[in-house]
């Protein structure tokens, strides 16, 4: 289990999260808000790659501080942002991320193959990454997440920047990983969460709005009959079908 307890995040005394608490078991969870809610702050204080200026993350109740690199072994990020080394082919980009995550050179072939395999890149793999489309890129960003069957997968606006057809391949990709992990899914696009998530996470202004399934969210706010209006009811733009 993902325990957030009271997250606070300040930049130069200018708040970005106050008063995070959440409580995530096995399942998808969407973390839904407009663009400078605080999504990925949040998410990479959970991912250890950014301190928090007040409260804990626990995993299975141990601060994740405390794991310290053994909390290497229990994740997956995948950032919003496409930064790879464009010399490097796919096969290359995933075997350095296996050296870091402590992946044994003996189980490495098969780790990488799989998760290949997984995301529909095997006969891209030995392509530099400079020659790859904006999905491809995604595609490969999801396949490092998942090496080592990581327990806890965290997503940064994974469908960010792609066609419609894209979006769908990797929400099916998304929703063929949930069973025994915490999958925690941040966007701005209600479709692409809508139909996969166990929970909708509602992020305004650095604090949680709601946490709930599709269904109690919609019949919370009684003005709204879809996660799509419900959107717009409260947070007021039109992202939503971008």
């Amino acid at each position: 289990m993902l325990q957030l307890s009271n997250i606070s995040k300040k930049y130069k005394e200018n708040p970005v999260l106050e008063g995070v608490s959440l409580e995530l078991d096995y399942g998808i969870y969407g973390l839904l808000g407009p663009n400078g809610a605080g999504k990925s702050t949040l998410m990479n204080i959970i991912t250890g790659n950014l301190k928090a200026s007040g409260g804990q993350v626990y995993w299975d109740g141990t601060d994740i501080l405390r794991l310290g690199s053994a909390y290497r072994s229990i994740i997956g990020y995948a950032p919003q942002q496409q930064e790879m080394y464009d010399s490097f082919s796919g096969k290359q980009i995933l075997s350095y991320m296996a050296t870091l995550k402590g992946i044994s050179k003996l189980e490495m072939k098969k780790e990488i193959e799989r998760v290949l395999s997984y995301v529909n890149m095997t006969e891209a793999a030995n392509r530099r990454i400079g020659t790859y489309s904006g999905g491809m890129k995604q595609r490969i960003l999801i396949a490092q997440a998942i090496l080592g069957n990581p327990k806890l997968i965290v997503l940064d606006e994974p469908t960010a920047g792609l066609d419609p057809k894209e979006r769908v391949k990797i929400r099916e990709r998304i929703s063929d990983l949930s069973g025994d992990k915490v999958i925690l899914v941040s966007t701005h696009i209600v479709s692409d969460i809508e139909q996969i998530a166990k929970k909708i996470i509602l992020i305004k202004e650095g604090k949680i709005v709601d946490c709930d399934t599709v269904e109690k969210l919609c019949m919370k706010y009684e003005s709204s009959n879809s996660l799509e209006n419900l959107y717009m009811q409260i947070f007021g733009e039109d992202e939503v079908h971008a």
